[in-house]
């Protein structure tokens, strides 16, 4: 078979030679492969089972069930449906399972527009096998095996181009995941070249024989089918067959014609016959070779489709371990986006994994040192329950919508009794050193799930799961975790229920270690209580020696005293009130519990004299009253309890206000030189604006006198001048505040503030303040500013207006010198009444100014000179310099000085900057 030129250009040395070098490297160097559930601690048949049993009655699986709609692929969704997802075997794989879920969580948030499509991954483990066992593989399972390929690239260029566009590192976890998968881009390429697979027929560009084989077949069946229409229009034209028939039979092409008519083919082969009879279906024989030809081409093209899917049937087995590899790398990247979308339908948090505690005295740990500081955990199942027949309130904004689609599919597991209230959050806090936790209290108060819901968390934990609590939840890594809960009673093998008990015990105690949690509901129940104390006492000295942590609840009152006689037990016990005669389900650390067990048959209904007798019975086992005693003593703590409970609230009410009112004063002190500097700012802004636009107004006055003075006589003059300044002084009279005067220090010794009126403080950067109250006999005043009450000076206190009057003054000010200027105007004589000389009218034109700027100094003194040359007597002359550097002005300036005609100068001011007014004789 010879293969084109395009498919063996995908098959090149190179290629081949990395691939494999690719597959040898990535066994050598591979990260560790999870193990599941039934190999939790090592291969003992005993930790096995041990672990299995625990498992179970913690309901494990039930918790597995919940990930199910979350996962993408049918490996993943079989894991879960198991029980069988990864949990750690050390406390670095759990590490790391914990950030591959804290890294799926970023992603979710990243992709949430467009979420990472997992459910093309398809598990062809099947097909795999079948490859490598030499079978052959028809088209639709290559391109299964094509399509998952395709799928895993566009999975991990997306995530790539995620990591790009963010912080790379929060990404690390799961780029590692595919950090050495082989995506077999080359086989990919070479089946999708090979196999059309939507309409999974092979091409005939496989091979160049396949291509022959079906030109040739094509041109063959062309001839065919031209011969066979003209002999059966032929025989339709002899009256041989109702209209012209062309068939096939027995996969040879042929004819229809009467029976009554087949001599109009001679030599004809009757490959078939009517049901009726009445029509044969005949070869002619002059289509034999060519459909002896069809036959042969035909099972030609077979064969090379044959060969091409055996090639390709055989690169697949050759590459099954590498896919494979990919396939469960896949398949953590599936089961760490379930895990994150799991933590966001919880709220959850992640648990920090704490190291082992150190070999140290009991008395060399600080007292507030915790090993488990789990705050507000809910029960997961429960929480689950309850979330599962709620999933209409979930906030569509707080997850993926894709996800809650998938919620959606949990109807199955909603509680056939109903909506259920809400699971109570409990806190667990143990204490560095403690080894064993005694829990006590009444039946049905909660000992028993608040211990699950310990087993649960250090079990998900180790999964990579958050936790439904609140807070940094803290716990250790246990290696195993143990547990005998329930009824281990068992007719089959003879077992009692105190004997299936001890048996699990006895169990647990022979696989334990120092780094395992051990948790045994109801310790030493089903037998004589003095037998049961004493027996479950000495258990209880015996894991303290030997694991990290136990946890037991109990009925018997005397194994909370083991802490009195050693610090590495500890009490808790579940809070019972008596009034509503409810559990709270909250747990008492450091507490004894009561079991109230004749208060509550009491609130059930039983006989009065029962219950009197049965409390005659309790005092006669009581020395000396002592359990009245502790009963009033708990009462009393509890009142206590409460009593600090509620001071504490009000407490971090009135430190919460406090810090609120502390940071509002800190901004705002924070805040005042620049308010300060803004509101300055601004004002200057402002009357450089009223000041620009009463320039222009004024200047476009000006200019519309010097139009009409060159056209108006002598006559006229005078009225054109008083025209023009009734516009000018129109114009300054508008621009000018009122005649209001500014505040003095004269005023502020006789101001005083009244009670409710607002007011500048000047200490407070001018900030607006309200008059709390006023003393006449002191010289301070109280204000408010925000939520601030102070007392301060009266001479610090400003009515508002003097703030709003100060900016205007100055430029008021201004206005009027220049008003006043602009009143002086010319007369028909050199000197006015009094004697004083006049000059000409004290507005600048274009042809009483002289324009100096962009000059050098030497050619600005020559104008200059020229200008004041040129003028006549009694004039003015605008000397227009500039700011710029100075230099020009200062020359100018000294001109003028030293210049016999000037009779004085006036340099520029606020109303005309760069501008010196020199006044010639």
């Amino acid at each position: 078979m010879q293969i084109s030129t395009h498919f063996l250009s995908l098959q090149i040395t190179p290629f081949l030679s990395f691939r494999h070098r690719h597959r040898l490297s990535h066994h050598s160097a591979r990260p560790f492969r999870f193990k599941l559930v039934n190999s939790l601690a090592n291969s003992s048949e005993l930790v096995t089972a041990l672990q299995s049993e625990t498992l179970k009655s913690l309901e494990w699986p039930s918790l597995c069930n919940y990930l199910s709609p979350f996962t993408s692929t049918p490996m993943a969704l079989s894991l879960t449906r198991t029980a069988a997802i990864p949990i750690g075997q050390s406390k670095e794989e759990s590490q790391k399972l914990l950030d591959q879920t804290t890294s799926a969580l970023h992603a979710m948030e990243a992709l949430k527009s467009d979420p990472l499509d997992l459910s093309a991954i398809e598990d062809v483990t099947e097909i795999l096998h079948s490859a490598a066992s030499g079978q052959l593989l028809t088209a639709r399972e290559l391109c299964r095996v094509r399509m998952m390929l395709r799928a895993a690239r566009a999975i991990s260029k997306k995530l790539a181009a995620v990591a790009e566009e963010g912080s790379s590192e929060r990404y690390t976890p799961l780029l590692e995941i595919l950090q050495n998968c082989n995506f077999q881009m080359e086989l990919e390429q070479k089946i999708g070249f090979c196999i059309n697979c939507s309409l999974l027929t092979i091409l005939g560009r496989a091979s160049e024989d396949l291509e022959l084989i079906r030109a040739e077949r094509k041109r063959n069946m062309e001839n065919l089918d031209s011969l066979l229409k003209e002999v059966s229009i032929r025989i339709f034209q002899a009256g041989g067959i109702d209209k012209p028939l062309v068939t096939e039979r027995r996969s040879r092409m042929c004819v229809g014609v009467r029976a009554s008519h087949k001599h109009l083919l001679p030599g004809g082969v009757v490959l078939n016959v009517s049901s009726s009879g009445a029509t044969y279906f005949m070869e002619p024989k002059e289509a034999v070779e060519l459909n002896n030809m069809e036959v042969k081409l035909s099972n030609s093209e077979k064969a090379e489709e044959m060969a091409i899917l055996s090639l390709l049937s055989s690169e697949i087995g050759e590459t099954e371990s590498e896919i494979k590899y990919l396939l469960d790398r896949l398949l953590e990247v599936d089961l760490a986006f379930a895990r994150a979308a799991y933590a966001q339908w919880v709220n959850g948090v992640c648990p920090t994994l704490s190291s082992k505690e150190p070999e140290v005295s009991i008395s060399n740990i600080a007292d507030n040192a915790l090993s488990i500081d789990i705050e507000g955990i809910q029960h997961p199942l429960l929480l689950g329950s309850f979330l599962s027949n709620f999933t209409d309130s979930i906030a569509p904004n707080s997850m993926d919508p894709s996800i809650l689609g998938k919620i959606d599919r949990m109807a199955p597991m909603k509680s056939s009794k109903g909506v259920s209230d809400s699971p109570v959050p409990v806190d667990i806090k143990v204490q560095c050193g403690t080894r064993v936790v005694v829990i006590s209290g009444p039946n049905t108060g909660g000992k028993t799930a608040s211990m699950k819901t310990l087993g649960l968390a250090s079990i998900m934990s180790k999964a990579g799961m958050y936790l439904p609590a609140k807070k940094q939840p803290r716990l250790p890594w246990f290696d195993l975790v143990l547990a005998d809960i329930g009824d281990s009673q068992s007719l089959e093998q003879s077992l009692s229920t105190f004997s299936g008990h001890i048996s699990r015990i006895c169990d647990i105690l022979e696989v334990a270690s120092k780094e395992s949690l051990v948790l045994i509901d109801e310790i030493g129940c089903g037998t004589d209580p003095s037998e049961g104390v004493a027996l479950s006492t000495s258990i209880l000295r015996y894991l303290k020696n030997h694991v990290n942590l136990a946890f037991v609840t109990t009925h018997y009152a005397d194994l909370s005293r083991l802490k009195e006689m050693d610090s590495q037990y500890e009490n808790a016990a579940m809070e019972f009130s008596l009034e509503t005669l409810q559990p709270t389900y909250q747990i008492l650390w450091g507490s004894t519990g009561n079991s109230n067990a004749l208060v509550i048959a009491k609130s059930i209904g039983f006989d009065g004299n029962i219950i009197e007798r049965a409390k005659m019975w309790v005092e006669s086992l009581k020395p000396e009253k002592q359990q009245e005693r502790k009963g009033v003593l708990y009462q009393s703590l509890m009142e206590e309890r409460n009593r600090l409970e509620a001071q504490f609230k009000r407490a971090e009410s009135l430190h919460a206000e406090v810090m609120k009112l502390y940071h509002e004063v800190r901004v705002a002190a924070d805040n005042l030189e620049e308010r300060w500097i803004a509101i300055k700012a601004k004002e200057t802004q402002k009357v450089q604006q009223e000041l620009k636009a009463a320039k222009s107004q004024i200047e476009t006055v000006v200019q519309e006198f010097e139009k009409q003075l060159q056209t108006t006589d002598s006559e006229e003059f005078n009225a054109l001048i008083r025209k023009s300044e009734s516009a000018i002084n129109s114009i300054l009279k508008a621009r000018l505040p009122g005649d209001s005067l500014s505040f003095t220090e004269a005023d502020a010794s006789s101001y005083q503030p009244q009670s409710g009126e607002q007011v500048l403080v000047k200490e407070l950067g001018n900030k607006l303040a309200t008059v709390v109250a006023a003393s006449e006999d002191e010289n301070t005043v109280l204000i408010q500013y925000g939520k601030i009450r102070v007392r301060v000076g009266k001479s610090n206190v400003r009515p508002i207006s003097s703030s709003k009057k100060s900016d205007a003054i100055s430029s008021r000010q201004s206005f009027k010198r220049q008003e006043e200027q602009s009143r002086e105007f010319p007369s028909n004589s050199d000197t006015t009444d009094s004697g004083a000389t006049t000059y000409g009218p004290l507005i600048q034109t274009s042809k009483n100014t002289v324009d100096l700027r962009g000059m050098r100094v030497e050619e600005a003194a020559h104008q200059l000179d020229m200008a004041i040359a040129e003028r006549g007597s009694n004039s003015v002359l605008f000397v227009v310099h500039g700011m710029g550097t100075g230099v020009v002005k200062e020359r100018a300036l000294e001109i003028l000085r030293k210049h016999p005609r000037v009779v004085k100068y006036e340099q520029d001011n606020p109303m005309n900057y760069g501008c010196t007014v020199a006044y010639i004789n």
